[in-house]
């Protein structure tokens, strides 16, 4: 009998970790939720605040005929074997959108994404704990933050500020002025308009940035890597473009 006791505990630990392990090696999918939920919300003033903690943002310009509402469309797949049910929810109050997801438990794997439609002219800020972002089709500003996720941006014109602690980021605009901060990632700009002022900088990753056929006044820094800067250049320019990388290549040129 000694024995009896240590022995059944190490076979619960051992069905526990291969639990864990299996949990692991599987991973809950937003994607395989066939029948996601969908969800209206009366949108007052002309600004739009997303406020999610772990969910991969896909956020999209909507006809003018949607002026005033935002369309949401959920997906979500969880499973708690150790712990409460999980749980997703949604709200909105004023010009916010909160977005909350919760799963905790010895062994809980949950993965949800949403789908945000959002009137043309309504500038957005996003605020992402954990997930990637993706925006398009935009006039208005736009100010994209997650702790952890990519951001990319397309088909849009208003002024942007994107930032993530890890991921990288990719925009294919005609912003005049743009921002980009990616703590470990690279940043690849792809530009069609002649910008007013271009900021970029990773802690860890390349920089890439393509530019209209322009005289500009460039600033590029790398703590380890190499510089390449082929674009006409002139200290009196009133387009300013920064490049920085802590560690990686910088690359400014010329879009093809």
């Amino acid at each position: 009998m000694a024995r009896t006791t240590p022995v059944r505990a190490a076979v619960a630990a051992g069905v526990v970790a291969l639990v864990v392990v299996g949990a692991t090696a599987c991973g809950a999918s937003a994607g395989d939720d066939k029948h996601p939920d969908h969800r209206s919300f009366a949108l007052q003033g002309r600004t739009l605040t997303i406020d999610s903690d772990d969910s991969a943002l896909e956020i999209v310009a909507a006809d003018a005929n949607k002026s005033g509402t935002i369309e949401v469309t959920r997906w979500f797949q969880g499973s708690v074997a150790l712990g409460e049910d999980p749980e997703v929810t949604w709200s909105m109050k004023d010009d916010r959108l909160t977005l909350r997801m919760k799963c905790s438990g010895v062994v809980a794997d949950c993965a949800a994404k949403h789908r945000i439609e959002v009137p043309r002219d309504i500038a957005v800020k996003v605020e992402d704990g954990d997930g990637s972002v993706r925006a398009r089709g935009f006039t208005q500003p736009l100010d994209i933050r997650t702790g952890d996720g990519s951001v990319r941006v397309t088909d849009s014109e208003g002024p942007l500020k994107l930032r993530t602690g890890d991921g990288s980021i990719r925009a294919e605009v005609g912003s005049r002025q743009v921002a980009a901060h990616t703590g470990d990632g690279s940043v690849n700009l792809q530009l069609t308009a002649v910008p007013d002022r271009v900021e970029t900088l990773s802690g860890d990753g390349s920089v890439t940035i393509a530019l209209p056929k322009a005289t500009y006044r460039v600033d590029t820094k790398t703590g380890d890597g190499s510089v390449d800067v082929s674009v006409p250049r002139s200290d009196a320019s009133d387009h300013v473009v920064s490049a920085r990388s802590g560690d990686g290549k910088v690359t400014v040129r010329t879009a093809n």
